[in-house]
């Protein structure tokens, strides 16, 4: 028997911090719309060549890349983001090598053509794959001396809480190479700066195959001196005080059943996101100051449903939606529709995508608007007129500033005329906007409510330009068929005692004001959990949660397969009973085709509509089995026979049965097949084999070796047998180069 201890494992961690740490979800004062937008830059307006940022790429890679030439590189479009008006270049490279596909991208940003993000797929990986030919610990002197390149003589330290990546949506398949994250946080006066950092991936051969940099300025701006520092205890006091804990929906995305999962937890929501910690003065979404708003009521935007903005619409009408929505007030600028198409977005919803450009005499700018088909209403939109007309030289409605009452009154106005189908799901802020002075921009939140609960995450996004027209709007809303109740959740005084154990403040350098052309960063004490990522509690175990959370899995030990029985338990390959399980105990069929299929293919546990008839290969693997999606898989990926009438899920797996399935696997049926041409002569118990072919290949390549001259065919697979023997098929997969298999 093997003794069990808990770990704690990063399931996934923020690839990027962006800013001090947020406290709520959908009614924090976070900036509310996500920075994906890109505008495209006309060649016309592009200063730099491609020889330029080719040779910029080389200088900072010497000798790493000389196999490539001019000729196997490409130069996008110049480009960039309406919080930000760097120029970005994108330059990707791919070349065949040794029959294999090597590809890469870089992006520069500015004229000094700045690294700001690279990605870089080798050829050979083989020795990244588990167990990897580094540590960890060499990764990160890897991934620090690649860093200190781009520090520029600034100081950064190891973010040790956000410096891993585990498979939160899937398991890592044995076929792919192992990637070590490190996060790195730019300090001063050894305080962390809240908008500065750095990311770098090694693979387990020692290859850097990723980097980026994020901060929202160069650096270079004054730092509030660390001197008069007021009491701490006092200051977490104050921000306990302040602290509103509410029950929300938090929705996580299972992209392997294709199906969202809901749960019910206490989440902490502010109206700051933290605390000066000379002045003492409340940090918020629009700068310092000495009072908070108070907490809003919930209001609905309305109490009955309002009728869709139109029927079902047409490419014809999007298209007609779109010139009215996008018409611009210029006889200098033209706008042209550069494709309709009718798509189905995640959530299942059935969307018309419009992608468009502003043309104007030595340029133009492009971007893309969604509509939903049943209702011609708006799912995401950007404005660019602005950016456009300055472009022409023509003066922009810039002089004109309403109040942010005024402009949350426009903002429903708008709602009402282009999503009023789904108002009545959605309440008035609970935050105050997000005041962007540099685009003359108010950011608003309405959430999503269900059942008298607010939705984390699920909200419009809408902006509101400063002379009253709109900048933006998106829609995120799940579509559940059930929502949990508040049946046997924890009351708000007992969630409230979990809260204020566990909360402690950080002290961390911010921008004065996000929204000013400041260079000033404040001392902040700004609030944390558990020392940890997490910023939600389970409403019915009391646990703090999140998807940036930590799952614990058990830690077994065996003497002949422990490294590799706790990588597959910790990859999600593996799932074991802690308080019963044993290395040494026999594997059945079901749990052995389940860690072979999750170690070299991605498993989809979809659920088929009722009116579709779900195939079913073997008589006693129904779809209520959990097994049935892994066979079915197996099957269509010709590891299984499915001539047998049934599968026997529960009987234990011999040696030979399994060797069948690995050489299936491989891709190695047809020569398998022919049992004539194999001679098992070093194989004493040859006698007993009766898939010679197979047998024959998975002793000599390794996979599944004889032991002393015996293979004993009928023995039952242990697990510590399952774990090596699937790792040395993992190799072999990827050695074939029929890895990462879909079906």
């Amino acid at each position: 028997m093997v003794k069990l201890n808990k770990i704690g494992i990063p399931i996934l961690t923020v690839a990027m911090s962006l800013g001090v740490m947020s406290v709520g979800s959908a009614e924090t004062i976070d900036k509310p719309f996500a920075n994906n937008l890109q505008i495209e830059v006309a060649k016309a307006d592009n200063i730099i060549s491609k020889n330029e940022v080719v040779k910029k790429f080389k200088e900072l890679f010497p000798n790493e890349f000389n196999f490539l030439t001019m000729e196997d590189f490409y130069l996008n479009t110049g480009h960039y983001y309406p919080e930000d008006e760097t120029i970005r270049y994108d330059l990707s490279f791919t070349k065949l090598v040794q029959g294999k596909d090597v590809y890469g991208s870089a992006t520069f940003k500015g004229d000094n053509l700045e690294l700001e993000s690279f990605h870089f797929e080798p050829v050979n990986k083989t020795d990244a794959l588990f167990p990897a030919k580094i540590t960890k610990e060499e990764a990160q002197k890897i991934a620090q001396d690649f860093m200190k390149k781009f520090a520029g003589g600034k100081q950064y330290k190891l973010d040790k809480n956000n410096n891993e990546y585990y498979y939160y949506y899937s398991n890592q398949l044995l076929t792919e190479p192992i990637r070590y994250y490190f996060s790195f946080i730019r300090t001063e006066n050894n305080i962390e700066i809240a908008d500065q950092r750095m990311e770098v991936a090694v693979l387990g051969n020692g290859d850097i195959v990723q980097y980026s940099q994020y901060q929202t300025s160069d650096g270079k701006g004054s730092f509030e001196k660390a001197e008069n520092l007021l009491n701490e205890k006092e200051l977490l006091s104050k921000i306990k005080e302040n602290m509103n804990l509410q029950l929300q929906y938090q929705v996580n995305y299972d992209f392997r059943s294709d199906k969202p999962n809901v749960q019910l937890v206490y989440t902490p929501v502010t109206q700051f996101t933290g605390i000066n910690a000379i002045t003492g003065l409340w940090h918020t979404n629009n700068g310092f100051t000495e009072n908070l708003p108070n907490n809003p009521k919930v209001e609905k935007l309305t109490q009955q449903p309002l009728k869709p903005r139109q029927e079902a619409i047409t490419v014809e009408d999007a298209k007609e939606v779109a010139e009215k929505l996008l018409a611009i007030d210029s006889e200098e600028v033209k706008l042209k529709f550069d494709s309709i198409d009718e798509r189905t977005n995640r959530d299942g919803k059935e969307t018309i995508s419009i992608n468009y450009t502003y043309e104007y005499r030595n340029g133009g700018y492009g971007t893309s608007l969604d509509l939903d088909k049943q209702t011609g209403e708006i799912i995401q939109y950007h404005n660019i007129k602005n950016e456009v007309l300055m472009q022409v030289g023509q003066k922009t409605n810039d002089d004109k500033k309403i109040t942010s009452d005024e402009a949350l009154s426009k903002a429903i106005d708008y709602l009402k005329e282009w999503v009023p189908s789904t108002l009545h799901n959605y309440i008035k802020p609970i935050a105050e906007p997000y005041t962007d002075e540099n685009y003359g921009v108010y950011n608003f939140t309405f959430p999503r409510i269900v059942n008298g609960i607010v939705v984390a995450g699920n909200d419009i996004s809408i902006g509101i330009n400063f002379d009253g027209s709109l900048s933006s709007l998106y829609i995120n809303a799940l579509e559940l068929e059930q929502w949990p109740t508040t049946d046997g959740i924890l009351s708000k005084e007992e969630a409230e005692k979990i809260l204020d154990e566990a909360l402690n403040v950080k002290l961390q350098y911010a921008k004065e004001n996000s929204q000013e052309q400041t260079e000033h960063y404040s001392l902040l004490y700004t609030p944390i959990f558990n020392e940890k990522s997490s910023t939600s509690i389970d409403a019915i175990s009391g646990e703090w949660t999140s998807i940036f959370g930590v799952a614990e899995y058990p830690i077994v030990t065996d003497d002949v397969a422990e490294e590799e029985l706790n990588y597959l338990i910790q990859n999600n390959i593996l799932e074991i009973d802690e308080d019963s399980f044993n290395a040494d105990s026999p594997v059945t069929r079901g749990e052995a085709l389940n860690v072979l299929l999750k170690s070299i293919s991605y498993v989809y546990e979809r659920d088929y509509p009722q009116q579709v008839e779900a195939h079913q290969t073997f008589k006693d693997i129904g779809p209520d089995n959990p097994y049935y999606q892994v066979v079915e898989q197996a099957v269509r990926m010709g590891i299984v026979d499915s001539e047998k009438g049934n599968f026997m899920s529960s009987e234990k797996i011999t040696r030979e049965e399994l060797a069948v399935w690995y050489i299936r696997a491989i891709g190695l049926e047809q020569a398998a097949k022919h049992m004539e041409v194999y001679q098992l002569n070093n194989i004493k118990d040859a006698k007993d084999v009766t898939y010679k072919g197979y047998v024959a290949l998975a002793n000599a390549m390794g996979i599944i070796p004889s032991q002393n001259g015996l293979f004993n065919p009928k023995k039952s697979v242990t697990y510590s047998e399952l774990a090596i023997s699937t790792i040395q098929l993992a190799h072999k997969v990827h050695e074939n180069g029929n890895a990462n298999r879909y079906y």
